[in-house]
C-alpha cells in the first residue's frame, strides 16, 4: 500500500504507463508480471470516498491527464489526493504470495517503498464499500487491517 502523492502518480505513469482499465468509480488498474517469481500483480489505484470525476474529463483519460500535468509541473484537473486515496498491489487471479516477498518485489517494480504491507480481507472491505455506496475509504480500511 502507498498513500497517494504526486510522486506516486508520476512513478505509476513512468513505470507502467496508461492503466489497462479505468472505472467510473475512479479506480485505475494495471497488470504486470512483476511479482515474486513472475507472479502477475494487480496494481489498483483506489478512489477517495465519494469520488467525483472532474467536469469535462473522461473516465479513461483522467489518470493520464493528471500524471502528465504533474510530470510537467502543471496544474492537474484536480489534485491527486482529491481523486485517489492510495495504491494497492496484490497477486492477481487468486494467487498467493508471501507479504515480505511481495513488499520487496513491488518496491523494486515501482521504485517507491510501500507505506504498508500484509494480508487483508478484501471481501469484507468490498462489502463495506458497497453498503456505504462508495462513501468509505478502501485505502483507510486496508491500512486499518494492516495495523498502520
Amino acid at each position: 500500500m502507498w498513500r497517494t502523492s504526486p510522486e506516486l502518480i508520476v512513478a505509476l505513469d513512468e513505470r507502467f504507463g496508461e492503466p489497462v482499465d479505468a472505472y467510473v468509480n475512479g479506480s485505475q488498474v494495471w497488470l504486470g508480471d512483476d511479482g515474486p517469481g513472475g507472479t502477475t500483480l494487480e496494481w489498483r489505484l483506489h478512489p477517495v470516498a465519494g469520488f467525483r470525476r472532474p467536469a469535462g474529463v473522461d473516465t479513461y483519460e483522467l489518470f493520464s491527464l493528471v500524471a502528465l500535468a504533474l510530470a510537467h509541473g502543471d496544474a492537474p484537473p484536480a489534485p491527486p489526493h482529491q481523486l485517489w486515496d492510495g495504491l494497492e498491489a496484490f497477486a492477481a487471479y487468486g494467487d498467493e504470495t508471501e507479504p515480505s516477498l511481495l513488499r520487496t518485489a513491488v518496491g523494486e517494480a515501482l521504485g517507491l517503498t510501500p507505506d504498508a504491507c500484509g494480508l487483508a480481507d478484501h471481501a469484507a472491505i468490498g462489502d463495506e464499500w458497497e453498503r456505504s455506496g462508495g462513501k468509505v475509504s478502501i485505502v483507510e480500511a486496508l491500512l486499518s487491517q494492516l495495523g498502520t
